[in-house]
C-alpha cells in the first residue's frame, strides 16, 4: 500500500468509526440516563452505528486535520507532508470531507482543506513511521480556551486549574455539543500548553493517568462536571462530559496558563503504524 493510500485510509476511518472507548462510554452514559438525555445519546449511537456501516462521516463538520507524525530520522519530512496532503484533496473529495479551510482576511473556501498552516503537522523524531490523526471539530473547538492564574477563580494550584475548567464549562452549557471530552493543561507558554492540551485527546478514555495528583484532578474533574445537570447536548442529565484528561509541564516563573480544549462527543482520532507487516491501522 502506498503512503498516500494508507493516509487516505485514515481519513476515511476517522471520519466514519468512532474510538470504541468512546463509543463504549457512551454506551455507559445511555445506561445512566432518562428520558431527553437517555433518547439524545440513543440517537447518536445509532447514528455512530449507521456512520460505521455505510462508510459516511460521523458529522457533518469533518473538522481541521491534525496531523501527529513519528519518522525515522533518515525520512524526509518534505515527502511525508507531501503525502498527507496528497491524501487530503483525495479524502476531501472521495468520503467527501466537508472543506473546512477559509482564508480569514478573504474568505475564499480553498475547497480541499488545505490552506496556510492547514492541515496541521508536528513531527518528532522516533523509532519507527507512525501517523496519529485528530479530526478537530470548529463548533467544540468555539467552548475552549486558556485561563491565567491568579485570577478571580483561584491560585496558581490544581484547585485553581479546576475553577478554571469548571468556569469554561458552565459558560459552555450545551454550545460545544456535550456529552464532551476535555483536555487540560497547566505550564506555559502559551503555545505549549494549547497544543498539549490537544494532545490529550490521543489518549484513550480507559487509559489511567500516570501521575497519581493529575488522576485525582481528572477524576473529581469528572464528576463534578457531571453534577453540573447540563447533560448531552445541553438538554440536562447526569452525563456532561465522559472524561477529562489533564497533564502538567514545566512554566515560566511569571506564567501559569490553564487550556482547556473541548472535544463534542464526536472525537475523532485514527493511528496508523507501518512496520515489517506494511501498514497498520488502530
Amino acid at each position: 500500500m502506498q503512503l498516500a493510500d494508507a493516509l487516505a485510509e485514515l481519513y476515511l476511518r476517522a471520519a466514519t468509526q468512532l474510538p470504541r472507548d468512546v463509543e463504549a462510554a457512551l454506551r455507559e452514559a445511555a445506561k445512566r440516563e432518562d428520558g431527553v438525555a437517555k433518547a439524545s445519546l440513543e440517537m447518536i449511537l445509532e447514528n455512530i452505528k449507521i456512520a460505521r456501516e455505510e462508510g459516511r462521516p460521523i458529522c457533518q463538520d469533518t473538522g481541521t486535520p491534525i496531523f501527529y507524525v513519528e519518522r525515522p530520522a533518515a525520512m524526509s519530512e518534505r515527502e511525508l507532508r507531501a503525502a498527507i496532503l496528497e491524501a487530503t484533496r483525495r479524502a476531501t473529495k472521495e468520503i467527501p470531507l466537508r472543506s473546512n479551510s477559509v482564508d480569514s482576511l478573504g474568505g475564499k473556501n480553498s475547497g480541499n482543506n488545505i490552506h496556510s498552516g492547514v492541515p496541521i503537522i508536528h513531527f518528532k523524531e522516533g523509532e519507527r513511521l507512525r501517523f496519529q490523526l485528530l479530526l478537530k471539530g470548529g463548533g467544540s473547538e468555539n467552548s475552549g480556551g486558556t485561563y491565567t492564574l491568579p485570577n478571580e477563580l483561584g491560585g496558581r494550584d490544581l484547585k485553581g486549574a479546576a475553577a478554571c475548567v469548571l468556569d469554561l464549562v458552565r459558560k459552555a452549557q450545551g454550545k460545544g455539543c456535550p456529552p464532551g471530552i476535555l483536555g487540560v493543561c497547566i505550564g506555559s507558554p502559551k503555545e505549549l500548553v494549547v497544543q498539549n492540551s490537544l494532545r490529550q485527546f490521543l489518549r484513550p478514555l480507559n487509559e489511567r493517568n500516570a501521575v497519581p495528583e493529575l488522576q485525582k484532578f481528572e477524576d473529581s474533574l469528572t464528576a463534578e462536571i457531571n453534577s453540573t445537570g447540563i447533560g448531552p447536548m445541553g438538554f440536562g442529565g447526569k452525563t456532561t462530559v465522559l472524561g477529562v484528561r489533564a497533564c502538567a509541564l514545566s512554566r515560566h516563573p511569571a506564567s501559569y496558563f490553564v487550556d482547556i480544549s473541548y472535544s463534542c462527543w464526536a472525537l475523532r482520532r485514527a493511528g496508523l503504524e507501518f512496520g515489517d507487516g506494511g501498514a497498520k491501522f488502530d
